[in-house]
């Protein structure tokens, strides 16, 4: 297991410097640091772990857990994403047609609506997001964690910093964990790391979201139920008379006779 972390709660000059410049950098966005992640950068200038697992005498990396330095907080700015002349820029991929619902709040805009801060790449999965959904300016109360798949959609994460650290540390930063939050799952593949290293709270979930999949639907009455079959009589053999059974016939025993030379007593 490897942190590459670097502990700062001595509260070095430097770290001091990187967080003011950090902060300076947000601020100059007309946004305002929620209090909890401003916590957390004054106790470490971000985090990374990775793990890994040993397989048939190969050493496999697996887990990875990462808060971005204060310094890599970039922005997710609205240029052009091709150096193209008239190239497409991340607002013109808006989509207005999403709108929000009871299970799914207003997704974030790429467009001037929203300021959006990278808090994670995910390694190369997609981004977690630190978005102030107001625009500007923005107050720390409008933050929400956000994931963006590689296609380029939302999904909701949770309310603070803390609540996705807390999620963050509970999935082990197994690969695509953050896609089980979203409609379409995670990969096969990490299906199996998650049966394997997380089974209950990826089976949980699936209880949850699959209900109908676990249901027994078989009527055993249906299947177990008699079914009332036709009595086809059966035919009787035909009685044959006695004096025309043919085959061979059992001994007969003989009488006794009286002719001459065989005297019978009296």
């Amino acid at each position: 297991m490897e942190e590459a972390s670097p502990s700062l709660l001595s509260c070095s000059k430097p770290h001091l410097e990187k967080l003011t410049l950090g902060i300076t950098r947000i601020l100059k966005n007309n946004c305002v640091m929620p209090e909890d992640l401003k916590n957390f950068y004054l106790m470490t200038n971000g985090f990374h772990m990775t793990w890994s697992v040993k397989l048939d005498e190969h050493i496999i990396p697996l887990g990875s857990m990462t808060i971005n330095s204060i310094s890599k907080l970039t922005q997710l700015n609205q240029s052009s994403m091709y150096s193209l002349p008239n190239a497409p820029t991340l607002a013109d991929l808006e989509d207005d047609t999403y709108e929000a619902s009871e299970d799914q709040p207003e997704k974030p805009h790429f467009d001037s609506r929203s300021v959006i801060f990278e808090l994670d790449s995910c390694s190369g999965n997609g981004k977690v997001c630190l978005v102030y959904k107001s625009g500007k300016p923005a107050s720390a109360q409008d933050t929400e964690i956000w994931f963006l798949d590689r296609a380029l959609y939302w999904h909701f994460l949770t309310d603070t910093f803390t609540a996705y650290y807390r999620l963050l540390i509970t999935h082990l930063g197994l690969p695509q964990w953050q896609y089980a939050f979203t409609r379409y799952g995670i990969s096969p593949q990490a299906k199996q790391w998650f049966s394997m290293y997380k089974p209950i709270t990826y089976n949980t979930d699936l209880l949850t979201e699959e209900t109908d999949s676990f249901v027994n639907k078989l009527d055993p009455s249906k299947v177990f139920k008699s079914k009332n079959k036709p009595l086809i009589p059966k035919k009787k053999a035909a009685v044959q008379p006695a004096g025309g059974q043919k085959g061979p016939s059992g001994p007969t025993t003989s009488k006794p006779s009286s002719g001459p030379g065989n005297p019978v007593r009296k």
